[in-house]
C-alpha cells in the first residue's frame, strides 16, 4: 500500500441502494472505520456505485480488501482494492511549444 493512502481502501460495484452508514457497518467488522463515503452523482443524488472505507490502522484496510474483495453484498460481487490517489485533472501537454514559436504566430495572425 502506498504511505498515503496505507488505511483507505476502494469499495467498487457497490449495490446502489447502500449508503454511508450502510457502507461503514460492512467493514467495521475488519477494524475501526474512520470514514466511509459513497460517491454520489452531483445532480440526482444517486450513487455511482462505489465509494471508499478508510480504517484507523492498515493492517485492518489489508484484512478488509482480503476478506471483503468478491464478496457478495446484495447480489453485485464488491471490488476492494487499494484506493489510488486522485489524478491530476489538468489537460496533459501533448506537444512542446517554444516561446518563439507562439510570438511569430501572434504575429502573423495580427497581419492578417
Amino acid at each position: 500500500m502506498t504511505e498515503a493512502n496505507e488505511c483507505k481502501v476502494y469499495v467498487g460495484n457497490l449495490p446502489f441502494s447502500v449508503g454511508f452508514a450502510e457502507l461503514k457497518e460492512l467493514f467495521s467488522p475488519y477494524g475501526e472505520v474512520t470514514e466511509a463515503t459513497v460517491i454520489v452523482n452531483h445532480y440526482t443524488g444517486r450513487s455511482k456505485g462505489f465509494g471508499f472505507v478508510t480504517f484507523a490502522k492498515k493492517e485492518d484496510a489489508e484484512k478488509a480488501i482480503k476478506e471483503m474483495d468478491k464478496k457478495d453484498v446484495k447480489g453485485r460481487s464488491l471490488k476492494v482494492n487499494v484506493a489510488m490517489p486522485p489524478e491530476d485533472k489538468a489537460p496533459k501537454k501533448t506537444e512542446e511549444t517554444k516561446p518563439e514559436e507562439v510570438n511569430s504566430r501572434e504575429n502573423s495572425e495580427k497581419k492578417e
